[in-house]
């Protein structure tokens, strides 16, 4: 709305650490984008949900909406953000806990002016190997930023996920 409507913002920039689960698959061809959208799956997921329109817009009126929102949304690797700085820009970064404090760092101080920073993440899904509640770069902006004035802290009491994930978040 802020950045469609509104333009308070000129465009979306998601990223994400690319730290792969398992094995790593290798280079992958094409652009930076296109590189990133194996690990943008979380972002195509919410898209589906946000782009569905009533039954009167119609298959047209639904893919023009999901073509204007894609449009405004940029997927850019963590890899190349050094020397950037992202003026009126609203910036998400996602699976946040996976972070290191330092990657946190160079992510946050890309911010210009009119740029607003988010960052999404679950401490209790901290899945890195060398990570931990106390290590997360998440954990270290919440702690650094808690008595700054321009900053806010929003802790969900519980996610949308089903009953097997929210079990398995408890006892794994």
């Amino acid at each position: 709305m802020q950045t469609l409507e509104h333009k308070v913002y000129s465009e979306i920039i998601m990223t994400r650490v690319t730290v792969p689960v398992g094995e790593d698959i290798g280079f992958l061809p094409g652009t930076e984008e296109e590189k990133m959208t194996p690990w943008m799956g979380a972002l195509e997921d919410n898209l589906d949900v946000l782009c569905k329109t009533d039954n009167e817009t119609g298959e047209w009126g639904r893919a023009a909406t999901d073509g204007l929102i894609r449009a405004r949304i940029k997927v850019k690797s963590l890899n190349f953000m050094r020397g950037r700085t992202f003026i009126n820009k609203f910036l998400i970064i996602d699976e946040a806990q996976n972070l290191t404090p330092k990657q946190m760092k160079t992510l946050i101080t890309r911010a210009g002016p009119a740029t607003k920073v988010v960052c999404l993440g679950n401490i209790a899904q901290i899945d890195t190997p060398y990570l931990a509640e106390g290590s997360s770069g998440l954990a270290y902006v919440v702690d650094r930023f808690k008595e700054w004035n321009h900053s806010g802290h929003v802790t969900l009491q519980r996610g949308e996920h089903f009953r097997l994930a929210d079990y398995a978040t408890e006892v794994l």
